[in-house]
């Protein structure tokens, strides 16, 4: 590994480069906050993609691919005066300083579970008014959901035990269930997102993260079932020349392998 004088060399080298290409790339110079935006939340799936594939060279190169956008927002802020890279990283230091009282300062925390609570309670001492503020409103309905769970559950709201949610979850799908049988669209609706909820909750009791629990079987499917069509291919037929059951027997085949 780096040593830390190669690693802020490696950074003032970067630093560098975005001065050049801001100044000499005409695609560089043209490029605004408001424009990065979309590709930066496209690195972000796919450093996430990496990661779920445990590809640890992809994820080196999409994390650098993040760090570029960082750097080049910092270098945006900097032509207008409001802030520069040194902004962020002081920024972001003294945050984690004053959340972190259990390592700079006399708080005494037994666990992860009072850290964070600790962590949401700071955040309300700096003058937010809840502890929701904090989960951005563009978030995927998934992610957006666990991370509700996350910030009331550091200030107490929360079940005791798995098998509370567990119950819980078995009493949304009861009543769902009911709402099918009235064949009420809209509260068949309302009562499966209730669904959802409970399953997210329930997975957070159980230390799994949803969205990748669920990232993880798309991708098996997604395999298992270009496994199907290829199987299909090698036959001169297409799916929708084959009975279910024909395709199932090359389903099974592709759990197996």
């Amino acid at each position: 590994m780096h040593t830390r004088s190669q690693q802020l060399t490696a950074l003032d080298r970067l630093l560098t480069i975005m001065d050049e290409l801001r100044e000499g790339c005409p695609w560089d110079q043209k490029q605004t906050m408001q424009s990065l935006r979309h590709l930066t939340i496209e690195e972000t799936y796919e450093l996430g993609d990496a990661i779920l594939e445990n590809d640890l060279q992809e994820v080196k190169k999409e994390l650098g691919d993040l760090l570029l956008h960082i750097i080049f927002y910092a270098k945006i802020g900097s032509e207008t005066d409001d802030f520069d890279i040194a902004d962020v990283a002081t920024s972001i230091s003294e945050k984690l300083i004053s959340r972190h009282p259990h390592i700079y300062g006399d708080t005494k925390v037994a666990n992860e579970k009072e850290v964070a609570q600790n962590w949401e309670k700071l955040k309300l001492k700096e003058g937010k008014t809840s502890v929701l503020e904090g989960v951005p409103k563009g978030l995927p309905a998934m992610v957006k959901a666990s991370r509700i769970q996350d910030k009331v559950a550091g200030v107490g709201f929360d079940w005791e035990q798995p098998e509370q949610v567990f119950e819980k979850l078995q009493e949304e799908l009861a009543e769902l269930q009911q709402e099918i049988d009235r064949n009420d669209q809209e509260k068949m609706e309302a009562e499966f997102g209730d669904v959802l909820f409970s399953m997210i909750n329930y997975a957070r009791f159980l230390n799994i993260d949803p969205e990748s629990a669920l990232e993880r079987t798309n991708k098996k499917f997604i395999k298992r079932f270009q496994y199907l069509e290829a199987k299909a291919k090698d036959l001169n037929t297409s799916l929708a020349d084959m009975s279910l059951a024909e395709m199932d027997v090359f389903w099974e085949e592709a759990k197996r392998l």
